[in-house]
């Protein structure tokens, strides 16, 4: 059994910002669990052929880690994971993280007032804190179709890239047409001999090239002084306005749809195919999509959109709602994520036996998307109604693991041993947020932002900036302090 002050459970984005804040503040035993045999998060796992960030990456780039040296504007899965394993080593973070460490439990102890976290592989560590950076997009989703197991041909969904598998001259299903699928159609279809592609619901798309930087650019971004502040800041503020856009669906939305519109209406020449890939909800309801290579990939001469559902698996291919067969060497699954799972099926238990996954049962939430009422010095990073549509989930992560950071030094200024969130400032925070979200684009459709009972757990409300401000300070009112306990062996 190994002890450690503080746990994070997750060496993405969330769990190195999370380490670096609690080190520069005097915090040394902090230990790092990841699931993967490398750091990196979902830019580890997601190694599909075009994937890259919408984010512009002067944004999507720690605020005190900034380079100058990003080869295009959106960065490249390569390019983030460098830049990952870049920040943590200049941090001393590499060292805190051991991998190939799958988190299965996680059980808080009353009368020790710690956590016992406990692996897959048999480990057991013992924290005082404990950080879950497991974020909202790390669990691949399968549909439920009948006959998957019977499909004859290869499979794999794109959070699991199969790339030892040759694509050249096969035929190819695509199921799903979300972010990930955007992305790596366009790739491989000039690769396959035919690609079906099947379409649950349409996109808003706006353009995005993301073609390599001139070398004027990248010498003028490299040496000016100032300019790249100014483009983060200018960026920071194209993510405010979009979240604007979404918050007021009949004004500002409306100009911002007309601006979408006339970017596809130009992208789709063929009416036939315009109309199976239009979107029937209003704009910002779902994820928006940056690209301007999807809708042109639809109309290869070797490329299909199917609309009709998807109503089974065949040992040949894919059964369409029209019964139609279409018959394919290899199924890619761009089904998304279990975002409504957050962290499950990991068990955490909490104060007097408390079980999150039943306290979650009719939706994730949490006071700013963070403490949880019964789960003392537990704390959420890219928790419940934490997800950005208009920003970048960085500048989220930030300010979560500032807040962190004041909740642990409370803790210790205190000589206490837990920090817990008072129930009613919690359920007060959650209503408040909720009630945020009327009228806005958000509730004027079913997206994976919400869950079955129409609940959205997933996103903030508001902007960047206010969630930054709610974050900025710690109301030691909101919480309850838990006496630390004398132990064996440890001065009192």
């Amino acid at each position: 059994m190994s002890a450690s002050r503080v746990l994070i459970i997750g060496a993405g984005f969330g769990g190195i910002a999370a380490a670096i804040e609690l080190q520069k503040h005097g915090f040394r035993d902090i230990t790092i669990l990841d699931a993967a045999p490398d750091l990196g998060g979902t830019w580890f796992h997601n190694d599909y052929p075009g994937a890259a960030c919408d984010v512009p990456a002067h944004l999507y780039s720690f605020s005190f880690a900034q380079r100058r040296d990003w080869a295009r504007l959106c960065p490249t899965q390569a390019d983030i994971l460098g830049y990952l394993h870049e920040v943590a080593r200049d941090f001393g973070i590499d060292r805190l993280v051991l991998t190939g460490a799958k988190v299965t439990a996680c059980r808080f102890s009353d009368a020790e007032c710690r956590w016992s976290v406990e692996t897959a592989g048999g480990e057991t560590y013992e924290a005082e804190a404990v950080v879950v950076a497991t974020g909202q997009l790390h669990q691949p989703a399968y549909p439920r179709i009948e006959g998957i197991e019977a499909f004859g041909g290869h499979s794999f969904h794109s959070a699991e890239w199969d790339g030892s598998y040759d694509l050249t001259g096969k035929r190819v299903a695509v199921l799903g047409t979300g972010a990930s699928s955007v992305q790596f159609v366009p790739e491989i279809a000039p690769q396959v001999e035919r690609l079906t592609v099947f379409q649950r619901t349409g996109n808003w798309f706006m353009p995005r090239k993301n073609l390599p930087y001139p070398k004027l650019v990248r010498w003028a971004i490299e040496h000016v002084p100032g300019l790249q502040a100014y483009r983060r800041r200018f960026v920071y503020q194209y993510g405010e306005t979009l979240t604007r856009a979404i918050r007021n669906p009949r004004t500002l939305g409306r100009l911002v749809q007309l601006r979408s519109i006339l970017f596809m209406r130009r992208q789709l020449t063929d009416p036939e195919l315009r109309a199976k890939v239009w979107p029937d909800y209003t704009f910002g309801c779902k994820r928006v999509l940056f690209s301007s290579y999807f809708l042109p990939a639809l109309q290869r001469e070797n490329v299909e959109l199917v609309t009709e559902p998807v109503t089974r698996l065949v040992p040949e291919g894919v059964v369409s709602g029209d019964g139609t067969l279409h018959a394919v060497d290899c199924v890619i699954w761009g089904t998304g994520f279990k975002t409504n799972d957050f962290m499950f099926p990991m068990e955490i238990t909490g104060s007097d036996g408390r079980d999150l996954a039943e306290a979650w049962a009719q939706g994730a939430h949490a006071h700013l998307g963070i403490c949880v009422p019964g789960f003392p010095s537990l704390f959420v990073m890219y928790g419940p109604n934490t997800n950005t549509s208009g920003g970048s989930i960085i500048t989220y992560l930030e300010a979560q693991a500032g807040y962190i950071r004041r909740a642990l030094q409370h803790v210790r200024e205190q000589g206490a041993g837990a920090i817990a969130v008072r129930p009613e400032v919690e359920a007060a925070s959650d209503a408040a947020v909720q009630a945020r979200f009327a009228g806005t684009a958000w509730t004027q459709c079913d997206s994976w932002y919400r869950n079955e009972s129409g609940r959205i757990i997933a996103n903030w409300p508001g902007y960047m900036s206010e969630y930054v401000a709610a974050t900025s300070r710690l109301d030691p009112a909101e919480y309850t302090l838990l006496p630390a306990p004398e132990r064996v062996g440890e001065p009192a």
